[in-house]
């Protein structure tokens, strides 16, 4: 029986400590009463009074006559922040050192955590299984890879702030950075000589929210700018099954393509232009590269990134949304 009770307290302990840290609670604020802790916590009046009278006397919370009760010390809190980077293993194909984009802002990511005095943790997730206790241990985690197979139900269940990266979605309150590559869509039509040009946009098998808003500000763009073009749209797996290239080829000495744009892995550079009866220009989304392409600078989308993360890690009820990194056109 007594073993029971004190399981009943780690818990309510634990529970409070995940509440406390989940709301953003510093030391010196005020926590809630003990009727209040019953309306939110399964526990009785009597374990919930035990459990707060053994945190006052371990020197964590601090009760005032006539004021209430309020941190005193956060044991969750540490001298550096704790930064993990997560990816989804159903999204990023043969892992994320097998993908030329995720290692060079994995690397810069590392790279910013490390130069700010900070612990980096590089983990992993998939569709179904998310590290929600691992994530507890953490401050502040980035995830990548978020597509409508997620599901999305752990990320609420976890005490660290999570954000995501180069991923948007309505159903999630997370912070999202992502990459907006409209204005490099729009330099791109503007460089364009030729009045009739033909392009062929490879998009991604992978549906996302985010595959989904690059395609809508492609297309938005190309009814400004490229009225008197021919574009033609294919499906490519660019993760899994990168030697699949069919249809890749039909399209090219269907259509003729000047420019190849959207989702083009490496690999597809030598195919496509031994295919072309032409000279043909390629632009991919592309990461510390001065070759053309729509271009990301990593070390500096970190250094915009980490500092937003590190100010909602201070103030938890920080709504708005981060501005989005602008991918520059390298022509």
């Amino acid at each position: 029986m007594t073993k029971l009770l004190l399981s009943r307290h780690l818990q309510l302990r634990n529970t409070l400590f995940k509440h406390w840290k989940t709301k953003g609670l510093k030391k010196g604020e005020k926590i809630e009463s003990q009727n209040d802790i019953k309306t939110f916590c399964d526990f009785s009046l009597i374990t919930i009074i035990k459990t707060l009278n053994d945190l006052q006397a371990e020197g964590i919370i601090e009760r005032k006559v006539g004021k209430g009760s309020y941190l005193k010390n956060a044991p969750w809190f540490t001298t550096h922040l704790r930064i993990g980077f997560f990816y989804n293993r159903d999204v990023v194909g043969g892992g994320i050192f097998h993908n030329n984009f995720y290692t060079k802002l994995v690397v810069a990511f590392e790279k910013q955590v490390i130069s700010d005095g900070n612990e980096f943790i590089l983990g992993s997730f998939t569709h179904k299984q998310k590290p929600v206790l691992l994530w507890d241990d953490l401050d502040a985690v980035v995830l990548t890879g978020i597509t409508k197979k997620t599901e999305l139900e752990d990320f609420s269940k976890t005490s660290c702030l999570l954000s995501l990266i180069d991923t948007q979605s309505d159903k999630l309150n997370n912070s999202n950075y992502r990459i907006n590559l409209k204005p490099a869509f729009n330099e791109m039509f503007k460089f364009i000589k030729s009045k009739k040009t033909n392009i062929l946009y490879l998009d991604t098998v992978i549906k996302s929210p985010e595959q989904k808003a690059r395609l809508r500000d492609f297309k938005n763009v190309s009814l400004i700018h490229g009225k008197n073009h021919k574009l033609k749209f294919i499906n490519v797996d660019q993760e899994f099954d990168i030697d699949k290239t069919d249809n890749i080829v039909k399209a090219i000495l269907n259509t003729k393509p000047d420019i190849v744009c959207g989702y083009v892995h490496p690999d597809w550079y030598e195919l496509i232009e031994k295919v072309s009866s032409k000279k043909v220009k390629i632009y991919s989304l592309l990461i510390d590269y001065n070759k053309r392409g729509f271009i990301v600078n990593s070390s500096k989308w970190m250094k915009e990134i980490l500092p937003d993360i590190y100010k909602r890690l201070d103030n938890r009820k920080i709504t708005h949304q981060p501005k989005s990194y602008i991918a520059s056109f390298v022509k």
